[in-house]
């Protein structure tokens, strides 16, 4: 019985070592490395942990902009430097493999001309309403210190360039040799599980917006026009609601950014 059973332990053992030998070796390390990448910035990135063992080293006056600071840079270097680090270091050859060039920028250039005004407009819509005006930014001293918001806007720059190169740069580019076009996909299903907390028009909203940044990344053959895209939406909001509460100013008409305009002046 013994022998019998020592028999199929091998027989299974040499069937997982085969089965493992045959895996892409980019591929697993790209899928598993952004699984494990996720998960320290959910740990390591926490504000929260942040304000427990790191802020009674800085003055109280810049303990929450830190602890925002230390939720976005976690992001810019689990989500950007040390996948990119990792993906040059064992499999890329060059920066185009990775995602990191320039690549069809006329493109680029065409589609965030074309959209970056839209996201403009309706950000300033949104920003006349005193909710989101109580919300952005999520930093609200940055409202009123030019100086803090730009520091606060600069980090959370760097937070975007993190959150899109891990999926649209790692992800895509990196498991691109194995599945082909179909990596659009692959890279925006953990895309939108991150989203299932949001409420659900913006959580399913992310399933779309996931697919088709994909795939003008693919087409442009550049992560880099995903940041712009996306970051947009934030930083125009929170600039809009800055100016907001600076000046005052209510409503969405011509007429209200002439308003905003002379009391800027």
């Amino acid at each position: 019985m013994l022998r019998a059973l020592s028999a199929r332990v091998r027989r299974e053992w040499s069937r997982l070592y085969r089965a493992a030998a045959s895996l892409d070796g980019q591929t697993t390390f790209v899928l598993t490395a952004a699984a494990g990448l996720v998960v320290l910035q959910f740990v390591l990135g926490n504000r929260g942990l942040f304000r427990t063992h790191l802020a009674s080293f800085l003055p109280p006056d810049w303990q929450e902009l830190a602890g925002w600071g230390w939720w976005f840079g976690m992001q810019g270097l689990l989500g950007f430097v040390v996948p990119a680090v990792a993906l040059r270091a064992f499999f890329a050859t060059d920066r185009a493999e990775m995602g990191l060039g320039l690549g069809n920028w006329r493109v680029a250039s065409v589609v965030a001309a074309l959209y970056l005004p839209v996201v403009a407009v309706g950000t300033w819509v949104l920003s006349d309403g005193t909710a989101f005006q109580e919300q952005y930014p999520h930093h609200q001293p940055a409202t009123r210190d030019w100086g803090v918001f730009l520091i606060y806007e600069a980090l959370f720059l760097f937070y975007w360039i993190g959150w899109e190169y891990l999926w649209r740069g790692f992800v895509l580019f990196g498991t691109a040799p194995a599945f082909g076009l179909s990596a659009i996909f692959v890279q925006a299903l953990p895309f939108a599980a991150l989203h299932v907390a949001k409420p659900w028009p913006e959580a399913l909203l992310s399933i779309v917006g996931g697919i088709a940044l994909g795939a003008l990344v693919w087409r442009c053959r550049s992560f880099w026009i995903a940041v712009p895209i996306h970051a947009a939406q934030m930083m125009l909001l929170d600039l809009w609601c800055t100016l907001r509460a600076r000046t005052g100013v209510s409503g969405v008409g011509p007429d209200a950014v002439v308003d905003l305009l002379s009391r800027l002046g």
